[in-house]
Formats: C-alpha cells, sequence, structure tokens
C-alpha cells in the first residue's frame, strides 16, 4: 500500500479527508469561542463557577477517551494483541490531541488567576468557606498544603502536557517509522516503552484526575478515584472505538478490513470494563459509607440530599443529583451489562452502535456527577450550604465546550489520517488483525 493512499484503501487518497479537517476544526473554534466566552466573560466576573465547569466538562469528556485510548496503545504493545494493529492505528491518530485539548482548558484555568480561584477555591486563602472561616484558616487544607499549593500544582499540570506529549510523540515516531522500513527494531522499541509507560501513564492520568476533578471539593479524598478515571477511560475508548470503526469501516479507508470479529472483541471488552467501572464505582462508595468518615461521607450526602424549609423546619429531601446518582447505578451498569450479555449485541452493527452511543452519553453523565455538584455557602441553611442543581442554563455552554473540544479532535484525527497509512501496513501482526475471526 502506498503512502499516497494514505487515508482510504478505496481509492480516493488523503484529499477527501484533508478537505472535511478544515469544517471540523471550524466548527471546534466556533464552539470554543462561545465555550471561552462563558467562562472568562461571564463567569469570571460574576464569580460564577458554573460556566468555567462547563469548559472543564467539555475537555474531560475528550480526555477521557483520548488517555484511555493512550493506554490501549501500550496495553496492546506490551500483550502484543493480534486483533489490535488496525484499530491501534486509529488510536495512534487520535491521541495526538490529548496535550492540545490540555493546553486549551486546564491550562489556561489553572494559570489564569481570577479562573483558577474560582473553578479551585483553595488557590484563593481569602475564600470563605461554609464552615464561615476563610480557606487559609482550614485545618484541612493545611494538612494538604505540601501537595495543594500553587506552584507545585501549576508544574503538575505542566508536566502532564509534557509527559502525555513524549509519550505520544514517541508511541507514533516509531510505530509511522515502521511503515516505511519495515524494521522489526520498532516493534521492540514499542513495546519496551509501552511496557514504561503504562506504569508513567498510569499515574500521570491518576494525579490528572487529582488535581483537576478531586481537588474541585478538596476537602474530600479517595484512593480509588485514579483507578476510577482509568476505568471510564477505557470504557468510553472502546465505545468510541466501535462509533469510529464503524464509520470507517462504512465508508472510510477501513472497508472491508473492520469485520464482525473486531466488533466482537471490542463489544467483549466494552462489557468487561462495564463490569470493572462498576467494580470501582461501587468500592468506593463502600469504603466510605462502611468507614463513616464525615471528610469523606460529605461528598456522597451532598449529590443525594438537600435541605428545604417545611413548615417552619428544614427537612432533608432528595435533590436532582440523587436520580442522577441512580441513573448511573441502572444507565450505566445495570443496562449496558445486561445488554451486552447477549452474542448477537456483540456482533450486529446496529446493536453495538446504539450501545457504544449510549455509554458514551453516560459517561458524560459520569463526568456530570463527579464534577459539577459544588457547595455554595448559604448561610441560612442549617448546613451553611446549599448544592447547585443538576439542570441549568450553563447546560448550553457544556454542549458549546463538548462540540468546541470535539471538533478540535476530529480535525486532528483527519489530519494525522491524511498523512499516515490507514493501517500499520509493515506491524508483524498486520496479517493476523486484518484475519482477525472469532
Amino acid at each position: 500500500m502506498s503512502t499516497s493512499q494514505s487515508c482510504s484503501i478505496d481509492g480516493t487518497g488523503p484529499c477527501k479527508c484533508t478537505r472535511k479537517a478544515p469544517l471540523f476544526f471550524g466548527i471546534g473554534i466556533v464552539g470554543l469561542l462561545v465555550a471561552y466566552y462563558g467562562a472568562f466573560f461571564v463567569g469570571v466576573p460574576k464569580h460564577d463557577f458554573r460556566p468555567l465547569y462547563s469548559l472543564l466538562m467539555g475537555s474531560f469528556f475528550w480526555l477521557t477517551i483520548l488517555i484511555g485510548c493512550l493506554m490501549m496503545i501500550m496495553i496492546t504493545r506490551v500483550f502484543d494483541a493480534g486483533w489490535a494493529p488496525i484499530i491501534r492505528r486509529q488510536w495512534e491518530n487520535l491521541v495526538v490531541s490529548i496535550p492540545v485539548v490540555l493546553l486549551l482548558s486546564v491550562i489556561p484555568m489553572a494559570f489564569y488567576p481570577a479562573a483558577r480561584k474560582i473553578v479551585w477555591e483553595w488557590t484563593n486563602p481569602e475564600e470563605i468557606l461554609p464552615s464561615g472561616h476563610a480557606v487559609a484558616h482550614d485545618s484541612i487544607y493545611n494538612a494538604k498544603a505540601w501537595f495543594l499549593n500553587l506552584p507545585f500544582f501549576q508544574g503538575r499540570m505542566i508536566a502532564y502536557v509534557v509527559i502525555f506529549a513524549l509519550l505520544v510523540f514517541f508511541l507514533r515516531k516509531w510505530s509511522f517509522a515502521q511503515d516505511k522500513d519495515a524494521s522489526a527494531v520498532h516493534t521492540q522499541r514499542l513495546h519496551n516503552l509501552s511496557a514504561v509507560g503504562i506504569v508513567i501513564g498510569a499515574l500521570t492520568l491518576t494525579f490528572l484526575a487529582f488535581d483537576s476533578i478531586m481537588a474541585l471539593s478538596y476537602h474530600w479524598f479517595s484512593t480509588m478515584f485514579g483507578v476510577w478515571f482509568f476505568a471510564a477511560g477505557i470504557r468510553a475508548c472502546f465505545a468510541f472505538s466501535v462509533v469510529l470503526c464503524f464509520l470507517l469501516g462504512s465508508r472510510g479507508w477501513l472497508k472491508g478490513i473492520y469485520n464482525q470479529a473486531h466488533r466482537h472483541i471490542l463489544g467483549c471488552l466494552l462489557l468487561a470494563f462495564t463490569v470493572f467501572w462498576a467494580y470501582i464505582s461501587f468500592s468506593q462508595y463502600f469504603l466510605i459509607y462502611n468507614a463513616n468518615i464525615p471528610e469523606e461521607t460529605f461528598w456522597y450526602n451532598m449529590r443525594e440530599f438537600s435541605t428545604v424549609l417545611i413548615d417552619g423546619q428544614w427537612v432533608n429531601v432528595k435533590n436532582q443529583w440523587w436520580w442522577v446518582s441512580l441513573g448511573l447505578v441502572f444507565g450505566h451498569f445495570f443496562f449496558p451489562f445486561l445488554y451486552l450479555l447477549f452474542y448477537r449485541s456483540k456482533i450486529v452493527p446496529g446493536r453495538i452502535l446504539f450501545i457504544s452511543l449510549w455509554t458514551l452519553a453516560f459517561t458524560l453523565l459520569d463526568l456530570y456527577f463527579n464534577i459539577v455538584p459544588r457547595q455554595i455557602v448559604d448561610t441560612a441553611r442549617p448546613e451553611g450550604f446549599r448544592v447547585n442543581d443538576f439542570i441549568d442554563m450553563s447546560m448550553l455552554l457544556d454542549v458549546a465546550a463538548i462540540v468546541g473540544f470535539g471538533g478540535i479532535v476530529f480535525g486532528i484525527f483527519l489530519r494525522s489520517s491524511a498523512k499516515h497509512e490507514p493501517i500499520p501496513i509493515h506491524d508483524p501482526r498486520i496479517n493476523e488483525s486484518i484475519n482477525y475471526h472469532e
């Protein structure tokens, strides 16, 4: 296969993809401009965290997918998975977006003081907490200040961009080099890098989740949180891969290559990580419930109860986030788990495409549940705070951010795909991958 046919095996060549890339970039830029305007020109002046959270939500929806793809590149390299090469090439074209999305989202928020103090309240020593005292006088913050301090925090944010960029660079460089010289040396290099990179990537994604999401409620802590983000990322990676490969197999450069066996293996892995995500999420909840430590339980309590004034008395009632949590239990676990148990649900294109889109939608809901709820100081209430609602007008900014980052990701994916072979033609496992069967 010649490089000139690098974007399509049906003779259309790279131009078809190149023509579509500017369209996605245009959509992405418009979406991001709307999201940035809401975050920095509406949220910051009003000291309103919700528009800024839209930027965080939109970026982390795509980062969850992309980091999952990066980890799967390395995992399949280490295990020398025979089914993986043709799908792994699509991951290689996707993950180049990781440092770009980070540079467009968490980096501006971490380095722009006005936004940073709203998003991560612990970075503002004068921020008044529901307890009535400032962050600077908060005993819990002072105990964590060795880690949660501004120079170290900003240094870690830069490190995440650099580490992911280096992993992506070398994983792509040696894979694409093998297309040209067919050297087996690249396979060994990629195997060795992946063996180390899995550990580095796991630590990096864990601390990125700690700093970007868990630190939004800095009183809270969970040793399971990094594993939750890993499980969510791998699961989202498989769901997104089904959708992407369906499109590429129907009208793109994987037509005639992507087959039923590939759908089956992706469906099996999606089922496996549906169970794994549920196990991690339940374990986190169970351990916190069982320990019953106020510094931990408040995170779940605020996602279940709110107080309302009834007949002159404050009464706990279920809030909107309670229904979101039920949606995750039944919609993000029970339904896809039972659905994917059936063989035909994993091989019939329409059926597996449906459950993959369903999984991506509930991945977004899972991120909502972990990111958006926040304690807002309200001295009229006995607990000293209220929790923002699930449904609000900022959802429009959420859509703009998701579409914006998505446009950038797809634009970069198409540009990368136009420059390289659609499948790794000299990978030692390429024939096995093309002819993969159940």
